[in-house]
């Protein structure tokens, strides 16, 4: 079967490998023809050459990986040896194994769930961020009513912003250096602000504050500290995805003087929140036609993780269509 493979860092080559065999799969585990995949910004730091521990690079650096950086997926399932997946299934959900730029994989099935089979697998695959920023803006208190600030207008923070809208957010205000004019009124953010995001937190007078702070910038440390600056007092931030850095300085004396919460987390019941960012697309059509802005060929995965590493006006999700 064909895979792409990092062969160094920001380069990828076609190879071919042995699929995987429908007989070696374990408890819980599906076998998936990929149909497409899509960039999360926790690939880039690894497309870019940063180590990770992954189980299928033998003791080499992690390029010996096929398939690998990346998780979002769509797939058909030709073999399961889960209760609730069945051959010919379409799915959408996480590749387990973080190696999905590949034409077969592994992947465990509590991860995945059927989808509106209307929706192209390059569209479809939206449902994995949406699920994780479901289950994320469930972990925040009530937002009803309140003012609220994502800080980071990629992706992920688009639906961060359009989500806390539909939740009652007052006044969403959507911080990122790219102009993201041109759909913050479609990801229902009230105020768009162009600039940087101590800037922006150094502008605020006592009673523009947000209540509720969400980074979603990540890969380095100091939003965090503006996130704290910028927030009201008795508010609360949520940090949103895996960090570079396993340690980030905090400013704990503000964390106590503002009375802060300071909220993270994994997303776990991945099938149920799966099926609920189903729903919600459902609900909210709209963005099935503006937030993957571009797909890419998987022969031009190269060129793809390019354009993701080099955020611009226009650009939201990236797509790989794998058929």
């Amino acid at each position: 079967m064909w895979a792409q493979m990092l062969s160094a860092p920001g380069r990828f080559e076609t190879i071919e490998v042995p699929a995987p065999d429908a007989a070696d799969l374990a408890p819980g585990q599906v076998l998936l023809a990929t149909k497409a995949g899509a960039i999360c910004g926790s690939d880039l730091p690894n497309f870019k050459g940063a180590p990770f521990p992954h189980p299928k690079n033998q003791g080499k650096w992690v390029t010996s990986a096929p398939g690998f950086p990346m998780h979002e997926v769509v797939g058909e399932v030709i073999a399961s040896n889960h209760a609730e997946h069945t051959k010919g299934d379409l799915v959408v959900g996480w590749a387990s194994g973080f190696d999905a730029i590949a034409e077969v994989i592994v992947s465990d099935g509590a991860g995945l769930a059927g989808f509106d089979t209307e929706l192209a697998p390059s569209t479809a695959v939206m449902l994995q961020p949406l699920a994780c920023v479901l289950y994320a803006v469930d972990q925040l208190d009530d937002v009803t009513g309140k003012t609220v600030a994502v800080v980071g207008q990629g992706p992920i923070g688009l639906l961060f912003s359009h989500v806390l809208k539909s939740r009652g957010a007052r006044h969403v205000v959507g911080v990122d250096r790219v102009d993201r004019g041109d759909v913050g009124t479609i990801f229902g953010v009230d105020e768009v602000v162009t600039a940087s995001a101590n800037l922006w937190a150094a502008s605020l007078g006592a009673g523009d504050r947000p209540e509720v702070v969400v980074e979603a910038v990540g890969h380095q440390v100091t939003t965090m500290k503006n996130c704290l600056d910028a927030v009201a007092f008795g508010g609360e931030i949520y940090y949103f995805g895996i960090p570079d850095d396993q340690v980030y300085p905090i400013e704990m004396m503000t964390l106590l003087r503002k009375n802060l919460t300071l909220r993270s987390g994994a997303t776990i019941e991945r099938q149920r929140v799966l099926e609920d960012a189903g729903i919600y697309l459902a609900k909210n059509p709209e963005l099935r036609d503006v937030y993957v802005s571009h797909v890419f060929p998987v022969g031009d995965v190269e060129a793809a993780f390019r354009a993701a590493v080099a955020p611009q006006a226009g650009q939201f999700k990236i797509s790989i269509d794998m058929a």
